[in-house]
């Protein structure tokens, strides 16, 4: 049966193991696909967001987070909420962070 199967002997002589420098390579190729993939967008997602808020100033018609378009009727700088006019009469505390997007003057109107 021995000329069916060949025999399988250890090789004697061990393959030396590189890798240091290219597993340091690929982890910091990894590292960038991470930054520019995964960091800066949110990052710059998040500035742009704190500028959003920093500049909602009363009469501005903004959209929350909860799909509620009003226009702001008081904004508090010393707390995190503004006071928001969805209609006659209805007014609601929002978070500032809950705001999505502040929308063009006339944009409740035209709705």
């Amino acid at each position: 049966m021995d000329f069916f199967i060949a025999n399988a002997y250890a090789d004697g002589a061990t393959q030396a193991q590189g890798g240091g420098l290219q597993m340091i390579i690929m982890l910091a190729v990894f590292g960038l696909i991470f930054y520019f993939m995964l960091y800066r967008p949110q990052a710059k997602r998040m500035k742009e967001h704190k500028a959003l808020i920093a500049s909602i100033g009363k009469g501005d018609e903004i959209l929350s987070q909860g799909g509620l378009v009003g226009k702001v009727a008081k904004v508090s700088e010393d707390k995190d909420f503004i006071l928001v006019t969805l209609a006659e009469g209805v007014d609601v505390a929002v978070q500032k962070s809950a705001v999505t997007a502040v929308l063009p003057k006339g944009t409740i109107k035209s709705i």
